[in-house]
């Protein structure tokens, strides 16, 4: 059985394509990426189809990692049946998600925040948005969703279990 994992942010093409690649990465380090797929999409559909953000991809490969196959897609109510888990990048995202939740309600814990899996996070629970700032904005977006995967996968075994 395959646990699914859907990251989410508005075009896809910053926040949720850096994270769906952390993450791959991390589930394949621990051997869980034969239990756990991952997909992302924005809630919005300007991006659809193209590649993330050059600066996204020049902050993943700088750092080890392959950004070459993300294309962006756009979140649908669709996708609450298709995962298990969707994760949102910040407070609007959230927002825009719920609304589209079927009329029989979520599951709870079906749609949480991102960062609910950061040790660091306290008050501010959300991953900024990098896509106005230089290069340093994209950079911290990368150390936090890096952090965050980490607490991510640290509790998939207990997600998983509960999943049986």
């Amino acid at each position: 059985m395959t646990y699914r994992i859907a990251l989410v942010c508005l075009g896809n093409i910053c926040r949720s394509p850096i994270a769906h690649v952390v993450l791959d990465d991390r589930l394949a380090r621990a051997g869980l990426d034969d239990r756990v797929e991952v997909s992302s999409s924005g809630t919005g559909g300007w991006h659809v189809g193209e590649p993330m953000d050059r600066r996204a991809a020049a902050v993943l490969r700088d750092a080890g990692y392959d950004p070459s196959r993300h294309r962006a897609r756009t979140f649908s109510a669709d996708w609450f049946a298709e995962n298990d888990l969707v994760l949102a990048m910040d407070r609007s995202n959230l927002a825009d998600i719920v609304d589209q939740a079927p009329a029989a309600g979520l599951r709870e814990g079906h749609v949480r925040m991102f960062r609910a899996f950061d040790p660091e996070a306290r008050d501010d629970d959300e991953v900024p948005d990098p896509w106005y700032g230089g290069a340093d904005g994209f950079r911290d977006v990368l150390a936090m969703v890096e952090r965050t995967t980490d607490g991510l996968v640290d509790r998939l075994p207990e997600l998983l279990r509960d999943q049986l």
